[in-house]
């Protein structure tokens, strides 16, 4: 028993030093490309997130008459320091379409989001939203239309 005690201690520490012959290979390893990928990365990230300020979040468009068309305009102001992307704009169905700005929104400079609502088919009050999906802190935000559509006459 007590020789295989002897010889088991023996291969473990015959394996550490084996093991350990090539102090520097690690370092060779290393990319310097993820390095700098990262150290970039980093760098970005220390600006801290993006922030989405809106000249309004809700639009209320009145009464009009069902067929008529409505738009309107957001205008989106990045009041953070780093780049705001808005990767996506989606309407709450398919009677609201948003068109948004698909290049990265620059500190201090604005966008529009604008949004069409066709009221063919949607009588009395109505309220619809676009929701964004953004690079900011909370990840979305919610615009919302609304207002009254006066039915056509049967």
């Amino acid at each position: 028993m007590k020789k295989i005690t002897i010889l088991l201690a023996f291969v473990i520490t015959a394996s550490f030093f084996t093991a350990c012959k090539d102090g520097g290979s690690a370092v060779k390893k290393v990319n310097q490309e993820n390095l700098d990928n990262a150290a970039s990365r980093d760098n970005e990230i220390k600006k801290g997130t993006a922030l989405i300020s809106l000249d309004k979040t809700i639009y209320d468009f009145g009464t009009v008459n069902e067929g008529d068309l409505v738009e309107t305009s957001f205008v989106v102001t990045n009041s953070g320091k780093t780049d705001l992307v808005i990767t996506n704009a989606q309407g709450s169905c398919g009677c609201t379409v948003p068109t948004w700005p698909k290049a990265p929104i620059k500190p201090g400079e604005t966008g529009t989001v604008d949004v069409k609502f066709n009221t063919n088919g949607r009588p009395n009050r109505q309220q619809k939203t676009v929701t964004l999906t953004t690079n900011t802190e909370a990840g979305r935000q919610v615009l919302t239309i609304k207002g009254s559509v006066t039915p056509k006459a049967k």
